[in-house]
């Protein structure tokens, strides 16, 4: 199973969780403070909303799920011999959820495009360090326990 990820920052969770409830007739599959996601099976979607006051409408990022570590790492063979360039994060908790993940750089207009599986739910936001770029890092050293920002993805 793949599915397309949008991750959207939203002014208000909870208007942006009534309306997508409404378009797509699916509830979230998971809520936490400032975020909310929806497994939508049609079209094959995993939507993410993260509450980031003033940024709402704005792309967080984009992404790929999959559905295993092994779809994970043969994707990242594909693309790096497409000459794309990626960024490892393995075993990392970010969105509420640990992930085995790899982050495509160089997309022409600069957006962030992530391919993950989900390896288990988590109760915190996300956990990583400086030496990973891309979801949950920020200018912390060490393991830390984040809220979602504009800066922080899933």
């Amino acid at each position: 199973m793949s599915r397309l990820q949008l991750a959207l920052n939203v002014d208000d969770l909870d208007t942006s969780v009534a309306f997508y409830t409404k378009l797509f007739g699916v509830g979230p599959a998971k809520t936490r403070p400032g975020y909310a996601n929806f497994a939508v099976a049609e079209p094959p979607l995993k939507l993410i909303l993260i509450e980031n006051p003033g940024e709402g409408g704005s792309v967080n990022h984009l992404g790929v799920e999959v559905a295993d570590t092994d779809t994970v790492d043969a994707e990242q063979a594909r693309l790096a011999g497409e000459g794309l360039a990626s960024v490892d994060e393995r075993g990392t908790t970010c969105c509420y959820a640990k992930q085995d993940k790899f982050w495509v750089e160089g997309a022409p207009n600069g957006e962030r495009w992530e391919i993950y599986t989900v390896l288990e739910d988590s109760e915190t936001f996300g956990v990583g360090d400086t030496s990973q770029v891309g979801c949950c890092d920020d200018d912390t050293v060490g393991e830390r326990d984040l809220q979602p920002t504009a800066t922080t993805c899933c």
